[in-house]
């Protein structure tokens, strides 16, 4: 009889079109095209492509790559983007996703001074969540570290974990920064973890997003356990490559981080889930 772990789909691997930068949105997705990635997740920001939503349709379509996940604007930098109102940026996220056929919505929690959008915030994402197919899923992020001092720029919380939500995002760099047990947060997500941010980082003050392998977070061990346990949500890499020198020291990176982060998602089905 077949060991029903081998019959176990693996999770689809996608490309972060942030993993570019400074390149832009259309060249994610002809370097996902090329490198064999299962599809993007689009980053919302001041590329005019990434906010166009037929814009994105037409670049899916021309590469045959599907766009599996939003990434909601919520950086310092996007804070006009579609809207000064962060309420109405989410539900562009969510109509987008809707139209591109994504099944995720990423989103940050609310920066500390943003403060009636923290207030609602949990409450929020539930009633948009409950208006829709489309998960929501909120992403763990860091204190902020300047010298020997801690500051909380995020509310409710930066550790998603502390409130309820329905889907939560894992980002390994983010673990790194914020200097956290990755594989408790795993535990404490449980069945919501819904959307993984592969990458990695050696606990740096700065967000690293290396490729994973190259810092010291557990990728190995996450990407693993998310095969073992039949993960039904998208790996998605997200690194930073703008120290790359070229296009094509750009393309190894992304390669290198496909192909480790396939080889351990396969693992677990080698040695039958164990």
């Amino acid at each position: 009889m077949a060991d029903p772990a081998l019959s176990l789909p693996e999770p689809k691997v996608a490309l972060s079109t942030a993993s570019v930068y400074p390149e832009t949105t259309a060249t994610a997705f002809g370097i996902a095209a090329r490198l064999g990635y299962d599809g993007v997740e689009v980053m919302v920001w001041t590329d005019p492509v990434s906010q166009d939503i037929e814009a994105l349709r037409r670049l899916s379509d021309f590469h045959g790559v599907p766009i599996l996940a939003v990434h909601a604007p919520c950086l310092l930098i996007t804070q006009r983007v579609w809207s000064k109102d962060p309420w109405t940026r989410l539900q562009r996220a969510r109509e987008a996703a809707e139209k591109l056929g994504a099944s995720t919505v990423v989103v940050h929690p609310p920066f500390r001074w943003q403060r009636s959008y923290a207030r609602d915030f949990v409450r929020g994402v539930w009633r948009m969540a409950d208006e829709t197919d489309v998960r929501f899923a909120v992403e763990n992020m860091y204190p902020w570290r300047y010298r020997d001092r801690e500051v909380l720029a995020y509310a409710p919380a930066w550790d998603p974990t502390q409130d309820d939500y329905r889907h939560f995002t894992l980002d390994l760099s983010h673990t790194a920064t914020a200097r956290n047990d990755t594989l408790a947060m795993v535990d404490r997500m449980g069945d919501r973890l819904a959307h993984v941010h592969i990458a990695d980082g050696n606990g740096s003050a700065k967000d690293e997003h290396l490729v994973p392998g190259r810092g010291g977070q557990p990728c190995a061990e996450v990407l693993e356990r998310l095969a073992a346990n039949g993960f039904g949500g998208h790996v998605v890499v997200e690194v930073n490559t703008r120290r790359a020198m070229s296009s094509a020291e750009r393309e190894a990176d992304l390669a290198e981080a496909l192909a480790f982060t396939r080889r351990h998602l396969a693992s677990a089905h080698r040695t039958g889930g164990q």
